[in-house]
């Protein structure tokens, strides 16, 4: 089977991106596949026209590759693609839109609020600062609504970092969102074909924050999966995540982000990576592979999603 495998492109993840992409690559070439990398840039169509493959394998992280953009693309030319449709990615991209959607189906997440940068610049936001710093109480985390992989993420531990904080969060997007920290346990839950896998934690060895660097080097965290939790908080993290799946109209497989609450032992929603990475040291192999399902196999049933979704149109 001819398979694209679409990788790379201009976004701030795109060594993330290939990456997942080579890994993806090599496995379906042992696959018996007909592999064929394609990194995304102005000439995509072009390439696709070309090519005509059976489908597309997205390993895009980022903007242009998970927000719907290519997804559109692929509808447009009829080349069927993996993981979720444009809707599902426009929503899960958007940490302030996931959390809104949550809230409104009474999905636990933590406290936040969010304000753009034409707010803050014109409209006088810095000056409610003092309230949402009363109201979510330090320490804040600031994040960039539309960023992935940590990306952008600053802790203000008080009210003279919450600037600086925005500063760094606005120079990845023009939106931020201000959410409370929770003090607990860094979990994710991936889903397959609409199944919870085991639930993965993170452990940084020395940061007090799983950042960009801890979630990408190779030794800088350590991995429990499946989790060290009850049988109840593991069915109640499991069962959250396929709720904030479905309530997204996520399709094929995706990863959703939580914290365990340590006063609570509660699991709350952070956020939803619709196409989550596939690296050495990326979660959802984690989970498959602790599931009984090599990396190989991984792959090969998410491109049999994709096809099984065009028979069933």
């Amino acid at each position: 089977m001819k398979v694209a495998v679409l990788k790379g492109g201009p976004s701030l993840e795109r060594q993330v991106s290939l990456r997942s992409g080579a890994r993806v690559q090599d496995a379906l070439e042992r696959l018996g596949h007909d592999a064929l990398p394609i990194d995304v840039g102005a000439d995509l169509i072009e390439q696709l026209e070309a090519q005509r493959p059976e489908v597309a394998f997205l390993a895009l992280h980022g903007r242009g590759g998970e927000d719907g953009t290519v997804q559109e693309l692929l509808d447009i030319v009829g080349i069927p693609y993996t993981g979720s449709g444009v809707l599902a990615c426009m929503r899960s991209v958007d940490k302030v839109l996931t959390k809104h959607l949550l809230l409104e189906a009474g999905l636990p997440t933590p406290e936040f609020f969010a304000f753009s940068e034409t707010a803050f610049r014109e409209l006088g936001a810095a000056d409610a600062l003092p309230a949402i710093e009363e109201r979510l109480a330090f320490p804040i985390v600031v994040k960039p609504a539309a960023q992935g992989s940590a990306l952008g993420v600053k802790f203000a531990r008080t009210a003279q970092d919450v600037p600086a904080a925005l500063v760094a969060a606005f120079s990845y997007d023009s939106r931020v969102l201000l959410e409370r920290y929770v003090a607990g346990r860094d979990v994710a839950v991936a889903i397959l074909d609409g199944q919870p896998l085991p639930v993965v934690e993170a452990v940084p060895r020395e940061e007090d924050f799983y950042d960009f660097e801890s979630r990408y080097e190779i030794g800088r965290t350590d991995f429990v999966c499946p989790a060290d939790l009850t049988d109840e908080c593991t069915a109640r993290t499991q069962e959250l995540a396929l709720a904030t799946y479905e309530l997204l109209g996520c399709r094929g497989f995706a990863r959703v982000d939580l914290m365990i609450e340590e006063s609570s032992s509660e699991p709350l929603v952070l956020e939803v990576n619709a196409i989550p990475g596939l690296t050495e040291t990326s979660l959802l192999p984690m989970a498959a592979e602790a599931s009984g399902i090599s990396f190989d196999e991984l792959i090969e049933k998410i491109v049999q999603l994709a096809l099984s979704r065009v028979s069933n149109a």
